[in-house]
């Protein structure tokens, strides 16, 4: 099984939680951005893993290349170029006080890149999952062509395509992103959003109903039938007790039927970021397995739990550790 995901890469800097952003004069850097996370999440658990994305060719550009590398990525699709890497900043929360962030990522490489220079008919051979999100698409509309593209391409040559919603309000309105997210949906066979995301970026409208199963149950189903493409859809719900303990619990939606993990309590939250992105990446890796969907959430929802507690955006688990942990946190694990 293969899978390529597509996306830009940043480099994230983060303050110390107990100063405020334009205080702090030491941040600690990682790298990252949605799609790489995942990929990065799929190389640990064992998957044939290639990232494509546009990077500048100097020493910031050759750095992320060796940090794909260092978790067993491929980098051959890289396309190098350009004049910087996106940037975000992340004022750390702490407490009752949230994180904060701040991007700039205008001009980089990434968004910068032209549909001529990606050849997905060659790229795409032998890929079994395609993956991108919502924030390829923010960047600029040459990327929603591109990606567009791609996915029509995915299809011709019967490539499952997943697609995260992943709305950032910081980037784009609701209005382009449900512009641009409608056009890509009739490729998509996986898709990851919530009730949020149906009702102001789908606008289907809002439902008094107060059990949160149901509410997914209704909106997957509206979505599906007018996307029958999609076979699944995932989510997780979080519940934000302070900066530093969240719970979480984790559902998918397949035939009709919803599957759903217990709750679990996250103390302390070490890094939350990446944590959708590790959640993502255990969905796809239980499908890639064939195992049933009870499973599979399980597992995903076991690998985002793990990937708040360490440090940067990627997941550095491997499966073994991810049943291991739900095993010893007497999660069910259904066979």
């Amino acid at each position: 099984m293969r899978v390529l995901t597509f996306g830009e890469m940043l480099m994230r800097l983060t303050s110390n939680a107990t100063t405020r952003l334009h205080q702090s004069n030491i941040f600690t850097y990682y790298y990252g951005g949605a799609e790489a996370n995942v990929a990065i999440s799929l190389a640990n658990f064992g998957l044939d893993t290639t990232y494509v994305t546009k990077l500048p060719e100097q020493a910031i550009g050759h750095a992320c290349m060796h940090y794909l590398r260092s978790h067993q990525v491929d980098t051959k699709e890289i396309v190098l170029g350009g004049d910087r890497l996106g940037i975000y900043f992340v004022e750390a929360g702490i407490g009752d006080r949230q994180s904060q962030v701040t991007y700039d990522r205008k001009y980089s490489s990434f968004q910068q890149i032209k549909k001529e220079e990606l050849d997905w008919e060659r790229i795409l051979d032998n890929v079994d999952i395609f993956h991108t999100t919502g924030i390829t698409l923010a960047l600029s509309e040459e990327l929603q062509d591109i990606t567009v593209i791609a996915m029509q391409k995915a299809k011709e040559k019967g490539i499952k395509v997943s697609f995260d919603f992943n709305f950032r309000a910081k980037l784009w309105t609701q209005h382009d992103a449900s512009v641009a997210i409608k056009k890509v949906l009739p490729y998509v066979d996986i898709a990851f959003c919530n009730h949020m995301d149906a009702m102001y970026l789908l606008n289907m409208k809002e439902i008094d109903v107060e059990s949160h199963e149901e509410i997914l149950k209704h909106y997957y189903k509206q979505i599906n039938e007018q996307y029958p493409s999609i076979s699944i859809f995932a989510s997780t719900k979080r519940n934000v007790l302070t900066s530093s303990k969240h719970e979480l619990e984790g559902y998918v939606y397949h035939n009709g039927k919803l599957s759903k993990t217990s709750m679990y309590t996250i103390d302390p939250v070490i890094d939350r970021i990446g944590g959708g992105d590790a959640y993502a990446a255990g969905i796809l890796y239980g499908y890639s397995q064939q195992w049933e969907m009870k499973r599979i959430v399980s597992f995903a929802t076991a690998a985002s739990v793990l990937k708040h507690t360490i440090e940067g955006d990627g997941n550095a688990f491997s499966v073994e550790e991810v049943e291991q942990f739900i095993q010893s946190n007497n999660k069910e694990i259904s066979r």
